[in-house]
């Protein structure tokens, strides 16, 4: 389908331009920068606030925030929401903005840690890259009931980046916590109410297990197995 033409200022506003031009002119998954949306608005004032509010349509659009590899006035046109040129579409309901105290509210539970990785903000990856930025994300939970809903969870910008799509399988957590036994459950109690799990001694010994050559993984299966058994 042949789409309006962006420049026609006459039919359309600067919101519903600016989506346009990003359709025929950027195409999604490509970069462009502010620059060049202003020079293709020259003359139309707060075109970037335009281009912000296609989010509320679900028009999805990084920036570095969301997308690290981006340049400081780099953006990219991810993926296309409602066709907000359509009659009635740029008046659908727009996507609820998170107000301050439901965001401080949502890091509060989480213990100001990502869920996805455990980093906390400030502190520096493993790899030394960079330091963490945390973040309020939307994730998509499947409930015992059968519904789904969406609900708020603290990440970091790298897991947030490559978890869009992620949806949790509740229900099917707490089949598998009925599953387990009670030694099972005490230890996952454990790790829950302290909301950290540290390795214990025996994965501790079983990651050395692994690594050891043949001979001596034999010598400690022996001694697990109470048995004595002598190098050489």
């Amino acid at each position: 389908m042949t789409l309006p033409d962006w420049r026609d200022e006459s039919s359309f506003g600067s919101m519903i331009r600016a989506g346009l031009w990003l359709e025929t002119e950027v195409g999604e998954g490509n970069v462009f920068t502010k620059a060049q949306l202003r020079e293709a608005f020259a003359g139309v004032a707060q075109i970037d606030r335009r281009l912000r509010d296609l989010r509320s349509h679900g028009w999805q659009i990084d920036t570095r925030r969301e997308d690290p590899t981006l340049e400081q006035d780099e953006q990219r046109y991810v993926k296309r929401g409602a066709e907000v040129w359509i009659p009635g579409q740029a008046k659908a309901k727009a996507q609820s903005t998170l107000t301050a105290a439901q965001r401080t509210k949502t890091m509060q539970q989480d213990n100001y840690l990502c869920r996805s990785c455990g980093i906390g903000s400030g502190e520096t990856y493993e790899d030394g890259s960079s330091t963490a930025q945390l973040d309020i994300a939307r994730r998509k939970v499947r409930l015992p009931n059968g519904k789904t809903e969406t609900q708020l969870v603290t990440e970091c910008i790298k897991c947030r980046i490559g978890g869009r799509s992620r949806e949790e399988d509740l229900a099917g957590m707490v089949e598998q916590v009925k599953a387990l036994s009670a030694i099972e459950r005490q230890v996952l109690a454990g790790w829950i109410k302290a909301d950290r799990r540290d390795r214990g001694v025996l994965e501790r010994l079983w990651g050395h297990y692994r690594a050891l050559p043949g001979e001596a993984r034999a010598v400690l299966a022996a001694a697990v197995n109470g048995e004595t058994k002598q190098e050489g």
